[in-house]
């Protein structure tokens, strides 16, 4: 049987378009914002004007592209990726209140990430080193949610508030975990593993860079191809047959790109929570639930917000550096309760 709109359909490419450009927009500004400011008083025009020194010219280089523009670009990587993730787990499992870090996937993704620094399998060249991490990362977070469904199945039906408990207790047991690894393995080796296990973004060159955004593009991309049959699943699964569409494997395909964006953004920068629960919600306030406009816009809006996030966690304090994955929590925790208690309070009211 052919594909039809889901009801409540009225995707317009035009209105999307639009959105798109005017967050691309957006996301500039806040880019070149973050390359203005920091603890270091270097402007981004210095290396255009030609009457800087040859000397102020190099500094500003070396600040400019040589840490702050790899940290800005990765961190919106980082962000459209967790972003994208939580848009497709919220779809995927019907539930709001879905992330992965909320899942447990991010932990999932981190404990794999360690594996490879306790067994020494990322020693080598930097771009060897990310690939190993990247795949362990995704090891764990496409293991974590087999573990997840395994446990929280029930009577056949998988129980969202089951799958949230389970993922809350699965995330406490990794970080757990996590931490009796740095205790029994070299130390040295874990140096700056406490920054990176509440999320941080560090720059790490232009090469795991390149990596990580090619990973995060593909898994975008597959779930943007997706996003039509997403919307179908919010129909419920025997709708979605009866439309020609099968839901298991729509849901495997989609849960394989999102594990794959949440594991290359988790292996760069570690635990950083609430971004997939934040920006899809304010999302889809605006442009409501069809995912075909929800998964690039919301894409975007991850960008822009983790980019910004980074920044205020570098300026606030300068010269300390705060980890970002404080500036997120501290946003989306609240966040999260309030988007909990009205659901609770709808169901009891139900």
């Amino acid at each position: 049987m052919p594909l039809r709109e889901p009801a409540g359909g009225g995707f317009r490419p035009g209105r999307l378009a639009g959105i798109c450009a005017a967050l691309l927009g957006l996301l500039l500004l806040v880019l070149l914002a973050g390359l203005s400011v920091g603890a270091a008083p270097v402007r981004p025009w210095v290396l255009l004007s030609r009457a800087s020194n040859g000397e102020e010219a190099a500094r500003a280089r070396d600040i400019l592209l040589g840490l702050r523009l790899p940290r800005i670009l990765l961190a919106a990587v980082v962000g459209a990726a967790l972003s994208a993730a939580g848009v497709t787990f919220q779809a995927v499992l019907r539930n709001p209140l879905a992330d992965p870090y909320i899942l447990g996937v991010s932990g999932g993704a981190a404990l794999g990430a360690i594996l490879t620094a306790a067994f020494g399998a990322g020693d080598g060249t930097a771009s060897a080193a990310g690939l190993i991490r990247s795949l362990f990362a995704f090891g764990g977070a496409a293991g974590t949610l087999l573990l997840l469904f395994a446990l929280a199945r029930a009577s056949g039906r998988i129980s969202n508030t089951s799958l949230l408990l389970t993922g809350a207790v699965v995330n406490a047991f990794f970080s757990a975990l996590i931490l009796f690894i740095i205790t029994v393995v070299d130390y040295t080796r874990f140096q700056s593993v406490f920054f990176w296990l509440v999320g941080t973004i560090e720059p790490s060159g232009y090469g795991p860079l390149a990596a990580t955004a090619a990973c995060v593009a593909g898994s975008l991309l597959g779930l943007v191809l997706l996003s039509g049959r997403l919307n179908l699943l919010s129909l419920g699964d025997d709708e979605a047959r009866s439309l020609g569409v099968e839901p298991d494997s729509i849901k495997k395909l989609a849960i394989i790109a999102a594990s794959l964006a949440t594991a290359s953004a988790v292996s760069m920068s570690g635990l950083i929570g609430f971004v997939g629960l934040m920006v899809p919600h304010a999302t889809r306030a605006v442009l409501g639930s069809d995912h075909r406009s929800l998964l690039p816009a919301a894409a975007l809006g991850g960008a822009i917000f983790l980019v910004a996030a980074d920044t205020a966690a570098r300026t606030l304090l300068a010269p300390v550096e705060m980890p970002v994955g404080i500036i997120t929590a501290v946003c989306g925790g609240p966040f999260f309760l309030y988007l909990f208690q009205r659901r609770r309070a709808r169901e009891m009211g139900g």
